[in-house]
């Protein structure tokens, strides 16, 4: 059963890091979703497809996808810079401004 390693990326409606430390492995789907016809809703008989192992490091989530036997893939993560300014929040309202503050 082969499996992805991956360190999660930030989500677009934050700009924060939360959740972002750990490394995931999660295993691939080995079946199709099916429909349901009676109420439209999607299923799948595969419950690996449900299982997130969360580890600390990456060389961690190696270990046990080893010690398991489990197919493993890595897939680096893309690191962006971060957008740290020297007067934070505050500058914006900074009363001692060079020009002036227009919208």
């Amino acid at each position: 059963m082969p499996a992805r390693i991956y360190q999660p990326s930030r989500t677009a409606m934050s700009s924060g890091t939360a959740k972002t430390k750990h490394w995931v492995l999660e295993f691939a789907p080995e079946s199709a979703r099916e429909v349901d016809p009676l109420m439209g809703w999607t299923s799948s008989r595969d419950t690996q497809s449900q299982v997130k192992l969360k580890f600390p490091t990456k060389e961690a989530a190696l270990a046990y996808a080893e010690e398991h036997g489990i197919d493993a893939v890595v897939t680096r993560p893309h690191k962006r810079k971060p957008n740290i300014r020297a007067g934070g929040y505050g500058e914006n309202f900074a009363t001692n401004r060079r020009g002036p503050w227009t919208h």
